[in-house]
């Protein structure tokens, strides 16, 4: 079995494959501090409850956008799983040509996702990413990466409102009744639901007219689901697009 590990900025998300078919997967809270012993035995834990056996798991592929906690992971494979993980990294082959000017900018996250996408659409892609960070990801036809766009996460900047403006409640983020609010609660929830479809839509019309090739719109992460049922640029979501990147990148460094 493969363990896939993807550390991002507030989540980590784990899967386990079987050859070609994920078994189970997890999502955890990224948390830089906690020790290898405690993200190990929450491991074996998860393992556990799915009815799984460290032992079973032959190799391990982590990407990484939190530099901190990538010599913690390793250790934690070495320590638990007696394995030396594959990291995504400069080096590795992705089988995607990176057009960007510092190729190593481009976060691992962004990468994996792109090789996902174009390994199942075989098309011209924009990938739109609801993490901490919103990312925009641009595939050519010929699936080379050609850049993109980084704008603020939803839960960042709805974080930011509550901390700055003090008489505003926490709300739940879902999607509203209405456009126009009759109450607070109501009109946060359009402002902030509405606001991110408004900006979705008016990066992707912009990148469609510079691309010039009509490219499928395929959007993931946690809140993907919420503003693609609202958008009119989205046309898949794909949640497990992470996971199976990690899969790929994985089967071409075997």
């Amino acid at each position: 079995m493969l363990l896939a590990i993807d550390i991002g900025n507030s989540n980590i998300l784990l899967g386990v494959f079987k050859e070609d078919k994920l078994l189970h997967e997890w999502r955890l809270l990224t948390e830089s501090d906690k020790t290898i012993d405690e993200y190990g035995i929450l491991f074996q834990s998860l393992y556990r409850s799915a009815g799984l056996a460290v032992e079973e798991t032959k190799d391990i592929i982590i990407s990484s956008v939190v530099p901190p906690l990538i010599n913690t992971l390793e250790e934690l494979c070495k320590k638990y799983f007696h394995l030396n993980p594959l990291i995504v990294e400069p080096g590795v082959k992705t089988g995607m040509p990176i057009n960007y000017d510092n190729p190593l900018e481009v976060g691992a996250d962004r990468i994996v996702n792109a090789v996902s996408a174009y390994e199942k659409y075989k098309k011209s892609l924009i990938i739109v990413d609801f993490g901490t960070a919103t990312t925009f990801d641009c595939i050519s036809h010929k699936g080379e990466y050609l850049g993109g766009a980084i704008a603020p996460g939803i839960m960042v900047s709805t974080e930011a409102l509550f901390h700055k403006a003090s008489k505003l409640p926490r709300i739940e983020l879902i999607k509203p009744q209405t456009v126009i609010g009759k109450n607070t609660v109501a009109s946060m929830q359009a402002g902030i639901v509405y606001g991110y479809v408004g900006l979705i839509d008016g990066i992707v019309h912009r990148m469609k007219e510079e691309m010039k090739d009509s490219p499928l719109v395929v959007a993931t992460g946690g809140l993907a689901q919420l503003i693609a049922t609202e958008s009119e640029t989205i046309d898949e979501v794909d949640e497990l697009m992470t996971l199976e990147g990690l899969r790929i990148i994985y089967n071409r460094n075997r």
